[in-house]
């Protein structure tokens, strides 16, 4: 049996927490509380998917979650993406304004380009618009040329200001996922803060070569695409699954301070007849507890920068 080389265990980027130089980790239940509005004690930022799936995907470097799958023209999977923003979406928007809710809205820039009367009501509404690459083909990976990210981003936040009259202060990459140089450009491009990093219950601060980014993390787990398209269960699975996260983390914050509760959703998967009346009905019990604060992420990020200066 050979020895193992102990070269093969020394790595120069070994550290506490992450391998990484971003931030210095810390202990979620050790932080200095947080102190949201109004005495709130749980902020629930809602994010709503808004996306627009080319008929003919890309794999480089690699395929969207939810993107066409069987021979093209694939209008099956296109038509019930399609149904979300023809209809789904529009459910959607009358359940947030039922009970008052504003919400962030990651957009495709395609979504500003093939159909700007979208945009138009989001703003209306009063809601955020978050930018969420040019299309669901714009995926980001490492391997991808630096140029050709910072471009991508560029024009994913010149189409939606050019629509919106704002320049989305929020990024939320395809599937969350990144290359090495995602944080210093997006904060090259002047991003305030970004949705994909999901370590943890609360916002935090990253430091890049260009300047520093807040991490809104936005879970997975509790997303409805996992949680009803992957997982296979109902929306009254979903919306008791989002009641069970509120009360513990009510629990934690008689200790330890104000927590996050992110809800990531889906037009064409809660938007649906048969879904949608749970949604409602999961909004209506939130925004009737004392200590949940319903806010769009810029509002969230906000407190977070006010509080650390």
């Amino acid at each position: 049996m050979m020895a193992l080389d102990p070269a093969y265990l020394a790595y120069p980027r070994r550290a506490r927490g992450m391998d990484h130089d971003l931030y210095d980790w810390s202990n979620l239940f050790d932080r200095e509380s947080m102190i949201w509005p109004d005495g709130k004690t749980v902020a629930v930022p809602i994010v709503v998917s808004l996306e627009w799936f080319p008929i003919v995907p890309t794999d480089k470097p690699f395929r969207a979650p939810g993107h066409m799958q069987t021979a093209y023209p694939d209008y099956r999977h296109y038509t019930s993406r399609e149904y979300g923003t023809r209809v789904g979406f529009y459910r959607l928007l009358d359940a947030f304004a039922k009970v008052g809710a504003r919400v962030a809205v990651a957009a495709n820039a395609a979504i500003a380009d093939r159909y700007p009367s979208i945009i138009a009501d989001i703003v209306d509404a009063g809601h955020e618009i978050v930018a969420h690459s040019t299309d669901m083909n714009g995926t980001i990976a490492t391997g991808l040329d630096p140029a050709e990210e910072a471009a991508l981003i560029a024009a994913s936040l010149d189409a939606l200001e050019r629509v919106s009259g704002t320049r989305p202060t929020g990024w939320l990459s395809i599937a969350r996922s990144q290359s090495w140089n995602t944080p210093r450009l997006l904060a090259e491009a002047g991003v305030a803060y970004m949705l994909d990093w999901v370590n943890d219950d609360l916002p935090y601060a990253m430091r890049t070569a260009a300047g520093p980014i807040l991490n809104l993390p936005l879970n997975h787990e509790l997303s409805d695409r996992q949680i009803i398209t992957v997982q296979q269960q109902s929306a009254e699975s979903y919306a008791t699954q989002i009641r069970d996260a509120y009360n513990w983390l009510t629990t934690e914050t008689e200790t330890h301070g104000g927590r996050m509760l992110p809800l990531h959703i889906t037009p064409y998967i809660l938007g649906l007849p048969y879904r949608i009346g749970a949604f409602e009905e999961l909004l209506g019990w939130l925004t009737a507890q004392p200590g949940a604060w319903l806010a769009p992420a810029r509002d969230i990020i906000r407190t977070v920068d006010k509080s650390k200066s």
